[in-house]
């Protein structure tokens, strides 16, 4: 933490002294207040933060761009006042700095990437995400957040590339349990993250092109499970981890019969656990996504996605894993449905999107309206709903989380 302060400290500096130089400045910003609160009459025990809110948030973003000759600068800052914790902190969204030429951009700073063709289905986009603004319904920009990274981006005819170095491992923020009901077998006393050392860079390589109608990316990534793994330390208590990992993928996605169809597919290499007989680490996997989306009529469009997970060294998993422990099937499923409405001249937008796992038996429901009130200021509102046969899937266990929730956002 010590390196990313003085990173982010000369980082501030550099802008600073950018925007003396600049040669245009554009200010942006908004305030913002969130709420999302229980509705199945159940409370977390913790003292503090348990209760019925899963979030209450109020936010002042700013947000500051520049550009001077072949150099450019970005800083965007949340201000947030968490109600339920009663705290304040500063939420560093974006602040890098870009140099551009001709057959080459490099960027340097904190900056949100996304890879792949996925809706809210990811295989190679493995930088870190937010599940619990999603299960909690805050906007859809918070799902992702900022890598410190170093991207080079390297253009030509004939392909491109993208070049990411990530210094400092960033994982998956899930659900915190002083505010979400989940499921885990033991007690967990401690998290061990990957030490801020150069033999744990993660990197990462697309490479792109257009081949016919689709855009066409492959790419590679080394670097660590971004969801932990559960290390036993006694018959009752375990510590988290996060075990390597590399990935190698392809992603396909253009217009096909007046909608739009999106391939990808990606081997999930399990490091650290080649034989699949660690019941600890993740097994090795092979993941695809098969997606279409189209305009069924006016302002009305539907997308329907399939989600397969099949994986290797079953037969290890299966004598290995601890007696008690939930097993995972060989081929795990997932089935996804937006339908999007958008009404009164596109103010008003109604919204569905759906996660159900054939296998798991479990699903997830975000039924959403948008209203823009005027051209500044928004409101939304849905509902999460969550459910399954069984309390110890991935949906399942949120089974008691179902919340209503509101936004509201005046931009300036």
């Amino acid at each position: 933490m010590k390196t990313m302060s003085y990173i982010f400290i000369i980082l501030i500096f550099a802008i600073k002294t950018a925007t003396a130089c600049a040669q245009e400045i554009n200010f942006h910003g908004f305030v913002q207040g969130s709420l999302s609160a229980r509705i199945t009459g159940n409370e977390t025990p913790d003292n503090n933060e348990g209760g019925d809110y899963l979030s209450g948030e109020q936010r002042l973003r700013g947000e500051i761009t520049g550009t001077a000759e072949s150099t450019a600068f970005t800083l965007k800052a949340d201000l947030v006042h968490d109600s339920v914790a009663d705290e304040d902190h500063v939420d560093i969204r974006e602040a890098y700095m870009d140099y551009r030429s001709g057959h080459y951009d490099l960027r340097a700073g904190r900056q949100i990437i996304t890879w792949g063709a996925g809706d809210l289905l990811f295989i190679n986009d493995t930088y870190p995400k937010n599940y619990s603004a999603l299960f909690s319904g805050q906007p859809l920009e918070y799902l992702k957040t900022g890598s410190d990274a170093v991207k080079l981006s390297l253009y030509s005819d004939a392909i491109s590339a993208d070049l990411v170095v990530i210094p400092f491992f960033e994982p998956y923020q899930l659900p915190d349990p002083k505010r979400f009901f989940l499921y885990s077998p033991m007690t967990i006393t401690g998290i061990n993250t990957p030490r801020e050392e150069i033999e744990n860079l993660e990197i990462a390589l697309r490479l792109y092109r257009q081949l016919g109608r689709f855009d066409t990316s492959l790419y590679v990534y080394r670097g660590f499970y971004k969801i932990p793994g559960m290390r036993p330390t006694s018959m009752t208590e375990a510590e988290l981890f996060y075990p390597q990992l590399a990935v190698y993928g392809f992603s396909m996605q253009g217009a096909l019969g007046n909608g739009v169809l999106s391939i990808e597919g990606g081997y999930y290499d399990s490091l650290d656990d080649r034989n699949g007989d660690d019941p600890t680490i993740s097994n090795s996997s092979a993941r695809y996504i098969l997606g279409y989306s189209k305009q069924i009529w006016s302002d009305f469009t539907a997308g329907v996605q399939y989600y397969g997970e099949y994986m290797q060294d079953y037969g290890q998993y299966e004598n290995s894993l601890p007696a008690g422990f939930p097993k995972s099937d060989k081929l795990h499923q997932l089935v996804t449905l937006r339908l999007t409405q958008m009404l009164k001249y596109n103010t008003l937008r109604l919204s569905l999107f759906t996660f159900y796992s054939p296998d798991d038996e479990d699903y997830f429901v975000i039924p959403e309206a948008r209203y823009n009130i005027t051209d500044s200021l928004w409101f939304s509102g849905g509902i999460n709903i969550f459910g399954g046969k069984d309390s110890r899937t991935f949906f399942g266990q949120l089974d008691k989380n179902d919340d209503l929730f509101a936004t509201m956002r005046y931009e300036f």
